[in-house]
């Protein structure tokens, strides 16, 4: 699990990323919607951007912030359902070290109590790479908010017990390049 996680929370940096055919700076809800939330819950915003869903238009910026050493939190708003080119999974996956299986299955399991079975068609995931999380969430507002409320908030907590991941980002912390 890695370095064991401070008791006082600690601010992150992290970047938001919206995969869409349609969305533009103006009329994405859910990046703001991130942004915002980060925000609230004391961490930086090192980066926003806006991607067409294109397998390698997504993995050349998550990449690039993988690669980043100020860049703690990458978030992945979009692209994760199974409708024309939705290909964030695809290509974001390939990146991982380490896939977080459960922040998929628990996502769906809160997600199925507010929009029932239709969370079946969610292909949301997590990983770590390079001492960097990344977490991939469907495009919705509604689906965000799930996702930050119910799991990355208090993933993101130093203070959170028994586990977070602030330890694990702590190890590229502790050890700058």
């Amino acid at each position: 699990m890695g370095k064991a996680a401070e008791s006082v929370a600690r601010s992150l940096s992290v970047a938001v990323l919206t995969v869409s055919d349609t969305r533009s700076e103006e009329s994405d809800t859910s990046g703001h919607y991130l942004v915002g939330a980060l925000q609230d819950a004391g961490h930086a915003l090192a980066d926003k951007m806006i991607v067409i869903d294109d397998i390698y238009q997504i993995r050349m910026v998550v990449s690039r912030w993988i690669a980043a050493d100020d860049i703690d939190v990458v978030l992945v708003t979009g692209g994760t359902g199974f409708s024309g080119r939705d290909s964030t999974p695809e290509a974001v996956q390939p990146l991982f070290d380490k896939s977080v299986e459960g922040f998929g299955e628990v996502f769906r399991a809160i997600s199925h109590q507010e929009i029932g079975s239709s969370t079946i068609q969610s292909r949301a995931l997590a990983g770590l790479a390079n001492n960097t999380v990344i977490f991939c969430m469907p495009g919705s507002t509604g689906a965000c908010r799930t996702a930050w409320t119910g799991l990355i908030r208090e993933q993101l907590d130093s203070s959170h017990r028994p586990c977070n991941f602030v330890g694990v980002l702590s190890v590229r912390q502790a050890n700058p390049s």
